[in-house]
């Protein structure tokens, strides 16, 4: 069966792009990736035995890659270009190193909300910023909104972060678009009263001082909990047992979530193979690699979520532009460093 898909997938686009099958001297795909993790490494191993296209990779923090692709230009070796963020995504948008995907490509893997609305790039997997707690101190009951984190009755128990962090940002962006600059900066001031230590350390770093007593909630990212509760490490298994996990303002504007998302850059030179490629990880079974390799949400809605996410259960999202997370990014930095979210 998922061979029968794979076929369909190359098939799809071959069938958009006019294309022939890999020869000898076209059996390669340079990938500039911000994404790093083993499960994508074992798909690309798996793409490689299937077509015979060799996927060069070269790893990078985003803005490092966006500004290596522009200032080759012509010359650039980089055929796909892939990041987390949909703010990220509109800056390589807008910097000028992707070219449109051909229009409708993937729509019947990628629901509209999750691709670029001019094609720039189509998303790969979501992850949602949630409210991580402690069972032992926290009643779930007492939890509603994101916006309620900055109620005085959370003083000293809030887990976060440094505003230097790039899912921190997306998430007041997207508070910025939903509410208004000055009830945006109005909770983020009421997060910084309400810390219980100086933000440091990843989402991971958050989990473990709610085991340690040092808070009791944390705004933390899903696949974290996933990747703690399956962890070879037992002190974070323990720790990840310890936490639940809950989905704010399901009564309100939906929890915040985020997109990992790939494009074709402007002057690839194997972009048949890039199709290829892309066609790949959004398929069935590259999507459901993606879930259970690093607990993901799939974006391709035939695809099962790994066992873990389903039991956590389905959950309203925000409805807003991943561009307006770019577009509103300077300004979730002016309040972090006006109300002090070092």
């Amino acid at each position: 069966m998922k061979q029968k898909i794979w076929l369909g997938c190359l098939a799809f686009a071959a069938g958009v792009m006019g294309m022939l099958p890999a020869t000898a001297s076209d059996s390669v795909v340079n990938l500039y990736s911000a994404r790093h993790y083993e499960s994508d490494k074992a798909l690309y191993e798996q793409f490689t035995k299937q077509t015979g296209i060799r996927v060069n990779v070269v790893s990078g923090k985003a803005p490092e890659l966006i500004e290596r692709i522009r200032r080759e230009g012509e010359d650039t070796q980089a055929d796909v270009f892939i990041t987390v963020d949909g703010g990220v995504l509109n800056t390589a948008k807008k910097a000028g190193i992707l070219q449109p995907l051909p229009a409708g490509a993937f729509s019947q893997d990628v629901p509209k909300n999750l691709r670029d609305r001019q094609d720039y790039w189509v998303g790969l997997t979501t992850r949602a910023r949630v409210i991580v707690y402690s069972k032992d101190r926290v009643n779930p009951g007492a939890l509603s909104t994101y916006e309620d984190l900055a109620d005085a009755k959370w003083r000293g128990r809030v887990l976060v972060r440094s505003s230097a962090d790039l899912y921190d940002q997306s998430l007041l962006a997207s508070l910025i678009t939903i509410n208004g600059y000055e009830k945006a900066e109005k909770w983020a001031g009421g997060i910084v009263t309400n810390m219980a230590r100086q933000p440091r350390g990843n989402d991971r770093a958050q989990a473990k001082a709610i085991a340690a007593g040092t808070g009791d909630v944390a705004i933390m990212n899903t696949y974290y909990i996933g990747q703690m509760l399956n962890s070879k490490d037992p002190e974070e298994v323990h720790v990840a047992r310890n936490t639940g996990i809950f989905f704010p303002n399901q009564k309100t504007t939906g929890a915040h979530i985020n997109i990992s998302g790939a494009g074709l850059t402007k002057y690839g030179k194997n972009r048949e193979n890039a199709m290829k490629l892309i066609a790949w990880l959004v398929s069935v079974p590259a999507q459901e690699a993606l879930s259970n390799g690093n607990y993901e949400y799939p974006v391709n809605p035939k695809a099962r979520k790994n066992k873990l996410l389903e039991e956590w259960g389905t959950f309203r999202t925000q409805q807003i532009d991943f561009s307006l997370l770019g577009e509103n990014n300077p300004n979730a930095i002016r309040i972090f460093n006006k109300v002090g979210w070092k």
